[in-house]
């Protein structure tokens, strides 16, 4: 009997009793909430860096956007805010599409 003792996908149980097995889950409290966050974040981003296809590529990078919609709402807001949040750095400081590397300052 494999254990998993991860954060999942709110539909993960039915899916697992859909395919006749039975899953054993608990309900995390804030702290392990935003900690278990976190290690998915970290988890689903080694994902994308180790992908070798688009299409994996992109389904990794929909993971890390649900975690992100995810940390929002436990931050008590939204992706909008957030992308409000966004657009504003990249008017004063830009974005990273230039590919700029800094390697020293002097």
């Amino acid at each position: 009997m494999p254990t998993y003792n991860k954060l999942i996908r709110n539909k993960i149980p039915q899916i697992i009793k859909s395919n006749g097995k039975t899953p054993t889950t608990r309900i995390l409290n804030e702290d392990e909430y935003i900690e278990e966050l976190c290690k998915k974040t970290q988890e689903e981003l080694t994902e994308y860096i180790e992908a070798k296809t688009k299409p994996d590529k992109l389904e990794e990078l929909s993971d890390l956007l649900e975690l992100i919609n995810a940390l929002a709402e436990y931050e008590g807001t939204t992706l909008e805010e957030i992308d409000k949040i966004r657009r504003k750095k990249v008017e004063e400081r830009g974005g990273f599409q230039n590919r700029i590397y800094l390697t020293e300052v002097r």
